[in-house]
């Protein structure tokens, strides 16, 4: 796995069956975060009608289409011919990483496989997509988030406080990420445990609950203890977070 996130060359492989259009200008967006969109295919019947949603932003973006005709009814051809030329890339050892867009579980040995080659895999899908394939990613972004910046209407509301205490499994995750990347204090730099976060738990992501970083979410919980300090003249705070059980 390239350590270079900025220098990552991704195969992006969209499911036009199973991925909405309006998703395309947050999904190119989030995939710049971690590198560069040297290959971008799209599968599906492009004879379709219900794909014409789609055909009206490729051009736009860069996206080339790959046709695969359903042949037999209930048979999703779509979805081996995608993973027959996520392999072929694969091989051409020309890639760091894929971007798989799909709330399909037919991709889960698909990523797992990639990632046993040593490449960085990134899942995006709705949040119905079935859990093997989410863990079977290193990073998994729900496109429920990448729909939210398009309009106010899709944003995803903040979560209160109160109803933050409550989601158990966060709170274990966030203690269990401190603890193990803390120092005897129990202080543990925000990088770090969001680093340990994203090896327990690929699907976690602050805007899942409405909160733009990690630092805003933890602060709401209320739960942690939050401090900054300047390392040196002219480089960024240093962030770090404890439980308040330690303090």
């Amino acid at each position: 796995m390239q350590t270079d996130k900025k220098a990552e060359r991704l195969a992006v492989l969209i499911d036009a069956d199973n991925a909405q259009p309006t998703i395309v200008d947050g999904l190119l967006a989030e995939i710049a975060k971690y590198g560069t969109a040297s290959a971008k295919r799209i599968y599906g019947d492009w004879t379709e009608p219900r794909l014409k949603g789609w055909k009206d932003v490729l051009l736009e973006h860069s996206i080339q289409p790959m046709q695969q005709f359903g042949y037999t009814k209930g048979k999703n051809s779509t979805d081996s011919a995608m993973i027959i030329d996520a392999m072929d890339l694969l091989y051409s050892n020309n890639f760091d990483g894929f971007c798989i867009v799909s709330s399909d579980s037919d991709f889960t040995r698909l990523a797992s496989r990639i990632r046993e080659a040593g490449l960085v895999v990134y899942g995006f899908g709705e949040k119905k997509t079935p859990g093997a394939f989410v863990s079977a990613c290193d990073k998994f972004i729900y496109t429920e988030v990448l729909r939210a910046k398009e309009s106010d209407s899709a944003s995803i509301k903040q979560m209160p406080t109160s109803q933050l205490k409550q989601e158990t499994k966060l709170i274990n995750l966030l203690r269990s990420a401190i603890d193990a990347s803390s120092d005897d204090d129990g202080w543990a730099q925000l990088g770090t445990v969001g680093s340990n976060i994203a090896k327990q738990s690929p699907d976690f992501d602050a805007r899942n609950y409405g909160y733009s970083k990690l630092k805003s979410l933890v602060k709401a919980i209320q739960l942690f203890d939050i401090k900054e300090q300047a390392p040196g003249e002219g480089l960024p705070k240093s962030i770090y977070i404890r439980d308040k059980r330690k303090s």
